[in-house]
C-alpha cells in the first residue's frame, strides 16, 4: 500500500509541475497569465456579455457596450483565466439533460426533499401546452444549469390528483427555494405569475427570489452593527458593490452553503460616508471579503480566485467542508491509489485486472467500514470542540498560496479530463517500465508468465484451498499432494462424503518428532558379527553386508527418504531402508529384520530412555505392526505421547487416518506435554 501511495504523490507532484509548465508556455506564447487583470474596455460586446450571463447579470435592458462594461466593473475585477473559461464554456454545446417526473413521490424526492439546491420546474396540465416552448426551454435549462439550477419537466397526466390538490390547473413554472437560513430546512414553492415568456424576464424572476434570501445592507449603521455581531455563522462572506441585487452566482452558492456559510450583500450605491469601511480595511468596490475568526481574507487575490460560482464553490469547500464532502475526496483517492496496482503487478494481463479488481473491493470496503465509526464520533456532542479545531486548520492550511494553486490545478485538470486521464495513464506506463526492469534484474519468472500459465497456477492455488482447509497446528509452507498426484482428487470425488469430511495437507508429518531406538548396554556391530557361526547360508552373509553398509548410511540420507515416502511415495529401495515393519517387503529388510531381532529390547536389553523425547510415552512395541522395537530403528510420535514405527505411522497417517491409531487424538492438533512419572527402583525391597 505505500508503494502505491508514493506514487500516487508522485503523480501529484507531476500534475503540479506540468500546470506550472502549462503557464509558462501561454505567458510565452500570448504574453500574459492567467492571473493577470482584463481591461474590460479592450473586449469586444460578445465577450462582454458572456461574462455578465456567466457571473449571472441581466444585460437585456443595455443595448451599449459602455453600459454592458460598466456593469461588468461593478460585478468584479476580470482576470485572463475567468474570460478563457467563459470563452470555452460557451463554445461547448453540452446538452444539459432535465428529469421528467413520473408522479408524486418522484417529485416529493427530489425537490421537495431537497434542502440545499434550487428547482425550476415547468408543470404542463391535462389537455394543455406547456408555458415556455421546446426551443425555449432548452435555452433557459441552459442558462440556469451554469449556477447549479436544476430543472424537470412534470405532466399531470401522470399524476391528475396531485396536480389538483396543489392547484396546478394550468400550464405554469414552480421554483423550489429553501425558505429557511437553516441546513436541512423547510421548502417553499414559488409559482411564475409574471405575463413575459421570454428567457430574460423568467431568469430575472428566478435570481430575484433567490437574492430575497441573502441579508442586504443599505447603510454604514447597519454595517457597523452586522460586523461587530457574533452569532452561529463563524464563516461569512460580504460582497461591497454598487448593484441592484448580487449576481445569480452568489445567490446560488447561498442556497449551497446554508447553514455553514452566511452570505451578506453590502449596497454601497447611494452611500455619502465610507469611513467605517476604511475602518475596516474595504478601500474599493466590488470586493469580496470572507471574515473568520481568524480575520479577513480578500477573494480575488491569489491563483484561480475567480468571480465564478466554480471557482468560488471550490473556495469555500476547502474553508468549510462538509463531511460528504471529505468522504467524496478520500473515495476519489483511495481508488486512484488502488488502480496503480494495474501497473505495479507485473504477468499475465488476466493477473493484474484479477489483482486490480481485488485491490479495488479491499480498499473501499475497508474505507466504508473506517468511515462508520468517524460518522458516529463526529454526532457526539462533546466532540464539538474537536471538530470546530479542525475547521480552523482547514481555514488556516486552504488560505495559503500553495492552497490557491492546488485549487486552480483541481479546475483545469477537471475542466480537462482528458488530459488528466492521459497523464494518469503516462504516469502508470513509467510506474510499469521500472517495475519491470527492476524484478528483471532480480531475476522474477514472474514477469514472463502468459495468461494461460497465470490461470493454471490460479486454479491449483483455488483448489488446494478449497479442499485443504488449513488444519495444522504448525505454520508450514503449503504444498498440496495434488501438484504431484492429480488422480488423487479424481479418486476423492468417487465418495459421497467428500464434502464432510475436510481433507488434512499431510505437511504437518515433516513436524513431527523423529528419533532412534537405543538400547542400554549393547554389544558393538563388530562383536555382534563374531558371534554369527561361519557354517551360515550365503544369504546370510549377504545379509550381514547389507547391515553393515545400512550403518554407514549418514542422517541426512534418511531423513531425506522420509521426506519422500511423506510425499506419498512408499518405495523402499534396499540401500535406503533403515526401519523394521511388516509393510517392507523386500527381502534384505526381513532378513536384517532378523538380525536386529536377535538383540532387541525384548531380550536381556534394557531401552535407553535418556534419549527419548520427554513429552513421549515410553513403549517398546509399534501397535501399527504389532512388532517390538529393535536396536537402530526410526521412531515417530504423535502429538499424544504415542510412538510408532516412523514407516508404519507415515502409511498409516498418509492414507487419510489423521489420528492417532492408540486414543484417537488428532495428528495434527496440539495436547499437553506427557509428563514421566519417576521411574521405579530396580532394587530389590527390604
Amino acid at each position: 500500500m505505500w508503494v502505491k501511495l508514493c506514487c500516487l504523490l508522485l503523480y501529484f507532484l507531476a500534475l503540479f509541475v506540468l500546470a506550472r509548465v502549462f503557464e509558462a508556455v501561454a505567458w510565452y506564447e500570448s504574453g500574459f497569465l492567467a492571473t493577470q487583470l482584463v481591461d474590460p474596455v479592450a473586449l469586444s460586446f460578445r465577450k462582454l456579455r458572456t461574462i455578465l450571463e456567466c457571473r449571472g447579470l441581466g444585460h437585456s435592458g443595455l443595448p451599449e457596450k459602455k453600459d454592458v462594461r460598466e456593469l461588468v466593473e461593478k460585478s468584479g475585477d476580470l482576470m485572463e483565466g475567468e474570460l478563457y473559461s467563459a470563452l470555452k464554456e460557451e463554445e461547448a454545446s453540452e446538452s444539459v439533460s432535465s428529469t421528467n417526473f413520473s408522479g408524486e413521490m418522484h417529485f416529493y424526492e427530489l425537490v421537495e426533499d431537497t434542502k440545499d439546491g434550487i428547482w425550476l420546474v415547468q408543470v404542463i396540465a391535462n389537455d394543455r401546452s406547456p408555458l415556455v416552448g421546446k426551443v425555449h426551454w432548452e435555452k433557459m435549462v441552459k442558462k440556469v444549469s451554469r449556477f447549479g439550477i436544476r430543472t424537470g419537466t412534470f405532466n399531470c397526466s401522470s399524476d391528475p390528483r396531485y396536480c389538483k390538490r396543489r392547484g396546478w390547473l394550468k400550464s405554469t413554472l414552480i421554483m423550489s427555494v429553501p425558505q429557511t437560513s437553516t441546513s436541512k430546512g423547510k421548502v417553499m414553492l414559488k409559482e411564475y405569475s409574471g405575463r413575459r415568456i421570454e428567457v430574460e424576464h423568467i431568469f430575472k424572476w428566478i435570481t430575484a427570489h433567490a437574492a430575497s434570501r441573502i441579508k442586504t445592507i443599505y447603510n454604514s449603521e447597519h454595517l457597523k452593527e452586522e460586523w461587530n455581531k457574533s452569532d452561529q455563522y463563524r464563516v461569512k462572506i460580504y460582497l461591497f458593490a454598487n448593484l441592484d441585487q448580487p449576481p445569480a452566482f452568489f445567490s446560488a452558492l447561498s442556497v449551497k452553503f446554508t447553514g455553514r456559510v452566511e452570505f451578506i450583500f453590502v449596497n454601497v450605491e447611494n452611500w455619502d460616508n465610507k469611513s467605517y469601511m476604511a475602518e475596516i480595511g474595504i478601500y474599493k468596490t466590488p470586493s469580496y471579503i470572507l471574515r473568520t475568526p481568524e480575520g479577513i481574507y480578500r477573494y480575488g487575490n491569489n491563483t484561480g480566485e475567480f468571480i465564478s460560482l466554480r471557482a468560488m464553490d471550490s473556495f469555500l469547500r476547502s474553508l468549510q467542508p462538509e463531511v460528504n464532502d471529505l468522504f467524496v475526496l478520500s473515495l476519489v483517492l483511495v481508488n486512484l491509489m488502488a488502480w496503480m496496482d494495474l501497473f505495479i503487478t507485473q504477468g499475465a494481463t488476466i493477473k493484474r485486472f484479477v489483482v486490480l479488481i481485488s485491490t479495488l473491493g479491499t480498499y473501499n470496503s475497508l474505507l466504508i467500514i473506517s468511515w462508520l465509526p468517524v460518522l458516529g464520533f463526529l454526532q457526539l456532542p462533546y466532540l464539538d470542540s474537536f471538530y470546530e479545531y479542525s475547521l480552523k486548520l482547514f481555514r488556516y492550511s486552504n488560505t495559503t498560496t500553495l492552497a490557491s494553486w492546488v485549487r486552480a490545478d483541481w479546475m483545469f485538470y477537471s475542466s480537462h479530463p482528458a488530459l488528466f486521464l492521459s497523464t494518469y495513464l503516462g504516469h502508470g506506463l513509467l510506474i510499469d517500465y521500472f517495475e519491470k526492469k527492476r524484478r528483471r534484474n532480480n531475476n522474477t519468472d514472474e514477469v514472463n508468465a502468459n495468461n494461460l500459465e497465470w490461470l493454471s497456477s490460479l486454479w491449483d492455488w483455488y483448489t488446494s484451498y478449497l479442499f485443504h482447509p488449513i488444519a495444522s497446528f504448525q505454520h508450514f509452507p503449503f504444498d498440496s499432494d495434488w501438484d504431484e498426484d492429480p488422480d488423487l482428487f479424481l479418486e476423492r470425488l468417487a465418495f459421497p462424503d467428500l464434502w464432510l469430511h475436510p481433507l488434512i495437507p499431510t505437511d504437518y508429518i515433516k513436524n513431527l518428532p523423529m528419533w532412534r531406538f537405543q538400547c542400554l548396554g549393547a554389544h558393538s556391530d563388530e562383536e555382534m558379527l563374531e558371534t554369527f557361526p561361519d557354517s551360515e547360508s550365503d544369504s546370510d552373509s549377504e545379509n550381514k553386508e547389507v547391515f553393515s553398509s545400512d550403518r554407514e548410511v549418514s542422517e541426512d540420507d534418511e531423513l531425506s527418504t522420509f521426506h519422500k515416502c511423506s510425499k506419498g511415495d512408499h518405495r523402499c529401495s534396499v540401500e535406503t531402508c533403515s526401519c523394521v515393519s511388516q509393510y517392507c517387503h523386500h527381502e534384505p529388510c526381513e532378513r536384517k529384520a532378523r538380525s536386529y531381532g536377535s538383540y532387541s529390547s525384548s531380550g536381556d536389553m534394557e531401552p535407553d530412555w535418556s534419549a527419548w523425547p520427554p513429552d513421549m510415552l515410553q513403549c517398546t512395541e509399534c501397535v501399527v505392526c504389532l512388532e517390538n522395537f529393535t536396536k537402530g530403528c526410526l521412531l515417530m510420535g504423535l502429538p499424544c505421547g504415542h510412538v510408532f514405527h516412523q514407516n508404519c505411522i507415515v502409511m498409516w497417517l498418509a492414507g487419510g487416518r489423521h489420528c492417532c491409531p492408540v486414543c484417537r487424538w488428532a495428528s495434527y492438533k496440539k495436547k499437553q506435554p506427557y509428563t514421566h512419572p519417576q521411574p521405579l527402583s530396580s532394587e530389590p525391597p527390604s
